[in-house]
């Protein structure tokens, strides 16, 4: 897991092309003016989804994993607290492989997601986003899909 600025993004952006695909999408694209929605980049190789929603209490949120996609996800506007977790030893609720997903019970960490940072989440990387941190909060949240 990598939690940094976007300023700093060119130090992530040299592990993969896909990765670098996913930053430039991020750094070029004008994301105050997009609206929600799923944005091809490379196919189903790399995709944004640009969404807004309002933060919700921990209980209302769910701690995910994926195998296939590794997660950008960069916070335009607002914040959010994201419970962390490594995929050891947990217990798994339920899953849908075609949408690689799984959803997990079990304790976290908590970082902080703040307007200009971005998150890095690896198949090992559990995370539970969309936490309120105090009051409830709107947010604009990309999340870059990146296949392995």
């Amino acid at each position: 897991m990598v939690l940094d600025s976007i300023k700093n993004y060119g130090l992530y952006a040299s592990i993969t092309d896909r990765l670098a695909a996913g930053f430039n999408f991020i750094t070029s694209t004008d994301l105050t003016t997009i609206p929600e929605g799923v944005y091809e980049i490379d196919g189903r190789n790399i995709f944004a989804i640009v969404q807004e929603y309002d933060t919700k209490e921990e209980k209302d949120c769910f701690l995910e994993g994926h195998t296939k996609y590794i997660d950008i996800q960069y916070m335009l506007q607002g914040e959010e607290l994201i419970g962390i977790a490594s995929k050891r030893d947990q217990k798994i609720q339920s899953f849908d492989v075609d949408k690689d997903y799984t959803f997990y019970e079990g304790e976290t960490s908590y970082i902080k997601l703040e307007a200009g940072m971005f998150t890095l989440f690896f198949p090992d990387d559990l995370h539970r986003p969309c936490i309120r941190s105090g009051n409830e909060t709107k947010v604009k949240k990309i999340v870059i899909k990146v296949l392995l």
